[in-house]
């Protein structure tokens, strides 16, 4: 078994240096919202991601199912999960949307347009508390900052399921793929299908988050092309912990040996946590409300006439103070 390589913070890591972040500055002490979203066919390893990312058991192994019914694929559900971390310093009120039975059927299109009107929902709860006289200083924003789309590892490409899904929720959410089980696959077989699922990419221009799509920070540039080399991140998640000769590491242990998670010559899990819940948090949160929000935005008033019915509010509210009658001397 290799050795821990050394933490993502240092200076021999992939990534270059942390750079600073002044949103995520202000945000130390009252704390950040960040909501996110996993999505991929059951067996993947969503749950265990979850709990390695969170570093403590957020959802219980699930009980084994029963095998008269085994065969009936279970209709798709949003289950939330609220949990608080930190890290560095930061405070982070994470709310995660897990989405067991995406994919299982057959005919997965109701899943495709489960998924959308859950996200559009988000939205439109900002815009109706953003057009209210009196906004809800409390309101908990819910909108969704960052989708983790778990490719299977077929070791060939992009399936049809993948493709229509990033094509129709690329508009809305920043969509990072990853590859689960990427353990299933020799080094050489996961170097390959990154290669054959960055093509189908490119071919089918599917809108996957853009890591670069702040040029003017110069600074970041560098890295965040770096961190796109590595897309779709290989994901290897465990529910084990041990202690060895360079400390507590988590593991996933097999007949013929195990590998550490953090270990970043073994898989891409660390880096990917670094950028969710660390580097890039900012950049996540900034581009949902900044871009793919005031998109939605935009298309929902041109098209809905919400702010024609706002403007008309306004003017009705104008004729009451007219209708009003001045008082009298």
């Amino acid at each position: 078994m290799a050795p821990s390589a050394p933490s993502i913070n240092s200076t021999n890591s992939r990534m270059a240096t942390p750079r600073p972040s002044s949103y995520r500055y202000k945000s130390e002490k009252r704390g950040m919202t960040y909501n996110i979203m996993l999505v991929g066919q059951s067996g993947l390893g969503r749950r265990t991601f979850l709990n390695t990312l969170c570093e403590r058991e957020v959802i219980a192994p699930a009980e084994p199912p029963n095998p008269d019914t085994a065969n009936v694929a279970d209709p798709m559900r949003f289950d939330t999960y609220e949990v608080n971390i930190e890290e560095e310093g930061t405070r982070i009120s994470l709310t995660v949307i897990d989405t067991p039975g995406f994919g299982d059927g057959l005919d997965n299109t109701e899943c495709f347009k489960q998924l959308q009107d859950y996200i559009e929902a988000q939205f439109d709860e900002v815009l109706v508390e953003e057009s209210r006289i009196k906004r809800n200083r409390r309101y908990r924003d819910h909108r969704i900052h960052t989708l983790i789309y778990f490719i299977t590892p077929t070791g060939h490409s992009l399936r049809e399921l993948d493709i229509e899904l990033i094509k129709r929720l690329g508009e809305y959410v920043n969509i990072i793929p990853v590859i689960g089980r990427a353990d299933s696959l020799t080094v050489e077989e996961l170097a390959t299908f990154k290669q054959n699922v960055m093509r189908d990419i490119d071919y089918y221009k599917l809108p996957l988050y853009n890591f670069c799509w702040d040029e003017s920070d110069t600074e970041a540039l560098k890295e965040n092309r770096e961190i796109m080399d590595y897309t779709p991140f290989s994901v290897v998640t465990c529910d084990e912990v041990v202690d060895n000769e360079y400390g507590t590491v988590r593991v996933r242990r097999y007949p013929w040996g195990s590998i550490e998670i953090d270990d970043e010559g073994q898989c891409d899990f660390a880096l990917l946590r670094y950028i969710l819940l660390n580097s890039h948090i900012a950049d996540l949160i900034n581009y949902t409300e900044d871009v793919l929000y005031e998109n939605y935005r935009t298309k929902k008033l041109e098209v809905g006439g919400f702010g024609d019915q706002e403007a008309d509010g306004d003017e009705e509210e104008d004729d009451d103070e007219a209708a009003v009658p001045a008082k009298k001397e």
